[in-house]
């Protein structure tokens, strides 16, 4: 794998550098390497790599019992104002499933546009999301839209549910249960220029950008997989409830009509079905090129931290990871454990 990613970086001038952290469900973190400018400490934007970390923080929520919140619960149990859009659920709003036009639909978005405004706080924004209708908006549960502001309206019901921001309530059911470092999520909106690689540079906290705004380093987002594979846990700490970690991983588009990109979608979680090597495998990626990965018959995942952010949206290291990367650590963990197993 290490070989694959050098060889990347050769033939492709648009990045000048990558990284790769490799996790194990009974042995953790099994591998970590940084290639050409990146470091071990590397932060990066995520983009929508932090889908899947966005809806494990709804799904932390829906584990405490205190909370009295429910995912599968129509949205107007938990928002304060007269809206349209009180018949969804949060399952339709992280499995694209809404019927609120997706990212495709922007030029029709008006007001829903705040969701990519760092002037504004979270709330501010979710209760123009609930109460404007987007045209070409249809009925929950009748058709997939990938992305646009129903990530940002559900962040609005987790700040609704928590009485905190959304950065406060990752980290107490999140970040600090699972001892993540620098995860964080900001809104960069126009001003990604700003952006240093520093987590001192984010700006934008206030409307925390729900389905692209996560920063990361490799370690954070490797605990974040590592809870994935052992049923919620982080260390003793029960994040979210085991079924909860099945419940993200059930396909939603494909009762729909599907996703039209040949794969299925749960919450957060693309859902590949054509892996290589015959079983399910479950990853998150971003326009920027990071990307997350978990096999669960296996119990091993991987991330491949990016940060060229200037030259748009790029599936090159969706491409490496799904064509190569994840084929090479199957075959080596199959190959170690029929070994180990002799």
């Amino acid at each position: 794998m290490d070989a694959a990613l050098r060889e990347f970086l050769k033939e492709n001038e648009r990045y000048d550098g990558i990284s790769v952290t490799l996790v194990d469900r009974e042995q953790g973190t099994v591998h970590e390497a940084a290639f050409g400018d990146h470091t071990l400490d590397i932060v990066v934007l995520l983009a929508s790599a932090s889908k899947m970390p966005s809806a494990s923080l709804l799904m932390a929520l829906a584990a405490r019992d205190e909370l009295d919140y429910d995912v599968t619960a129509t949205i107007d149990n938990y928002l304060p104002w007269d809206g349209v859009y009180g018949d969804r659920t949060t399952v339709h709003l992280l499995s694209n499933t809404s019927g609120i036009p997706g990212l495709a639909g922007l030029d029709n978005y008006g007001p829903h546009m705040c969701q990519f405004s760092g002037l504004v706080n979270l709330l501010e924004c979710a209760e123009t999301l609930y109460t404007v209708t987007v045209p070409g908006s249809v009925a929950p549960g009748t058709l997939f839209d990938y992305g646009g502001s129903q990530w940002q309206l559900a962040g609005g019901v987790a700040e609704s549910v928590t009485n905190s921001t959304w950065n406060q309530a990752f980290d107490e059911y999140i970040g600090q249960p699972c001892n993540l470092e620098v995860f964080t999520y900001g809104n960069m909106g126009a001003n990604l220029q700003d952006w240093t690689g520093h987590p001192d540079s984010l700006t934008g906290q206030q409307n925390a950008h729900v389905e692209g705004g996560a920063i990361t380093n490799m370690r954070d987002y490797a605990k974040i997989l590592l809870m994935h594979l052992r049923e919620g846990r982080c260390g003793d700490n029960q994040v979210l409830a085991p079924q909860g970690v099945d419940f993200m991983q059930v396909d939603r588009a494909g009762p729909v009509g599907g996703t039209g990109v040949g794969v299925g979608y749960g919450m957060g979680w693309w859902i590949w079905y054509s892996s290589p090597v015959n079983n399910q495998v479950v990853y998150d990626s971003g326009s920027y090129g990071s990307i997350s990965w978990l096999d669960m018959e296996r119990g091993i995942g991987g991330y491949v931290g990016v940060d060229d952010y200037s030259q748009g949206p790029s599936n090159a290291v969706s491409t490496l990871a799904l064509g190569t990367l994840i084929p090479l650590q199957q075959a080596a963990v199959d190959a170690a454990r029929e070994a180990a197993a002799n």
